[in-house]
């Protein structure tokens, strides 16, 4: 039987595995490789941070439910790819051969590209739900003795959407506190404008986010770079569209919370140190052709956040593209289907629509958005806000959790409801 390793258990890591288990049947030895024994739910890392969810309520423990699949787990992360031998090295020592692999290990958080910043430094992090909760801790304490916030996202990011969640979530709170008035807010971003995203705004997010953040009176500071945080203050650089400086900013703050860039995890490099020639792009993302695949190493695949995806339009300060739940699953439908093919002797064929279904909670309302697909020119895109958004990122939240613990990638009635409002994991073979 073919040996197939899902590299990383995450959102994309854990539904590609599901869904190679439904799609080739006892066919193929399956095998699950992660740092941690435990599923997080990233999107609900927001409300981990204020303290509206316990780690333990967004975490699902996936030895037992791999294993009522028969997907054998590996925890203890892996040390080296090495595609040439057809090998992954874990951490253990221990080698494990492949016949495929599928890189699912989301992003290393490059926390050091920036003076005083990251959660072992000055500044908080909801990337990681063990992140979130020390940040949750840290926010008990703030409140107690409230004073001035910065939150944002800095140069080179690409997640902005739970940036601006976490913000307006903080404000929410603080409204319950009845301490608001004591916590001056500027969200400082690296976006060309409010409501960018990375993909050049959805529907009209650039006026409503806007709106919002003026509602819930929120300063801003966009094309920021961050130079350095401290204990006291967030040290910035607002730059023209030109690129050249426009000002420079000291901002107080008590509690700063920014996303940070990504890059490429360590187990992509090579004994040099070096990212593996072909494998991955200078940043360390792993390339891949429109099945998801790897140009020099064609039984490598990759999904979700590692992937190399260049940037959408050239911005004075960098900015990526985000790579968004639906858009992750999408992926992994393809995938899933392309390994497929090739175990039964044919050529890959299917390409992921990146189609983009996305809900950010604000505690008391949201917007939703649909980018059909996420990156530009689109068929569709569609945007909205209301309470309506928080009821429904509550609901994901239990739905897509009860989905892990079942061992479910996307249940028959998901797909109906989602293909009768036009947006599908597949692009159709007419439209390639």
């Amino acid at each position: 039987m073919p040996k197939i390793i899902v590299l990383g258990a995450g959102i994309g890591g854990v539904p590609m595995a599901y869904e190679l288990r439904e799609r080739l049947g006892r066919k193929a030895e399956i095998t699950v490789v992660s740092e941690s024994e435990y599923f997080q739910f990233v999107p609900s890392n927001p409300w981990v941070a204020v303290g509206w969810r316990r780690p333990d309520e967004v975490k699902v423990h996936l030895p037992p439910v791999l294993a009522k699949l028969d997907i054998s787990f590996r925890s203890g992360g892996a040390r080296r790819v090495i595609p040439e031998k057809n090998e992954l090295l874990l951490n253990s020592g221990e080698t494990l051969p492949y016949d495929y692999l599928v890189v699912a290990t989301g992003p290393k958080l490059a926390f050091d590209e920036i003076e005083g910043f990251g959660p072992q430094a000055n500044s908080r992090s909801i990337c990681h739900t063990d992140d979130a909760a020390a940040a949750s801790d840290r926010w008990a304490e703030f409140c107690a003795d409230p004073g001035p916030m910065v939150v944002g996202a800095v140069q080179g990011a690409s997640c902005f959407g739970p940036a601006y969640e976490y913000a307006l979530t903080a404000v929410t709170d603080l409204r319950k506190r009845k301490i608001r008035d004591r916590v001056p807010i500027t969200f400082v971003t690296s976006e060309p404008y409010i409501g960018h995203l990375g993909l050049g705004g959805v529907g009209d997010t650039k006026s409503m986010l806007e709106s919002i953040l003026r509602d819930r009176d929120i300063k801003w500071i966009t094309n920021a770079k961050i130079d350095r945080v401290t204990s006291e203050d967030v040290e910035a650089t607002e730059v023209n569209d030109d690129g050249s400086v426009r000002k420079t900013h000291k901002l107080p703050s008590k509690f700063t919370m920014m996303i940070p860039a990504f890059r490429g995890v360590d187990c992509l490099r090579g004994e040099d140190g070096k990212w593996i020639p072909g494998l991955t792009n200078p940043r360390g993302f792993v390339t891949m052709d429109k099945h998801q695949r790897n140009p020099q190493f064609p039984n490598v695949f990759a999904v979700g956040v590692c992937t190399a995806i260049p940037p959408y339009e050239p911005t004075p300060v960098p900015v990526g593209v985000p790579k968004t739940g639906y858009m992750i699953e999408s992926m992994v439908t393809a995938t899933a289907h392309n390994i497929a093919d090739l175990i039964a002797g044919r050529e890959p064929s299917h390409q992921a629509t990146w189609n983009a279904v996305c809900l950010a909670d604000f505690g008391d309302s949201g917007v939703a958005f649909v980018a059909l697909p996420q990156i530009p020119p689109r068929n569709q895109s569609w945007s909205s806000q209301g309470y309506w958004v928080h009821l429904a990122k509550v609901g994901f939240e239990k739905y897509f959790l009860r989905k892990v613990r079942k061992g479910s990638s996307e249940p028959g009635y998901e797909r109906f409801v989602l293909k009768t409002l036009g947006v599908t994991r597949l692009r159709e073979r007419a439209a390639e």
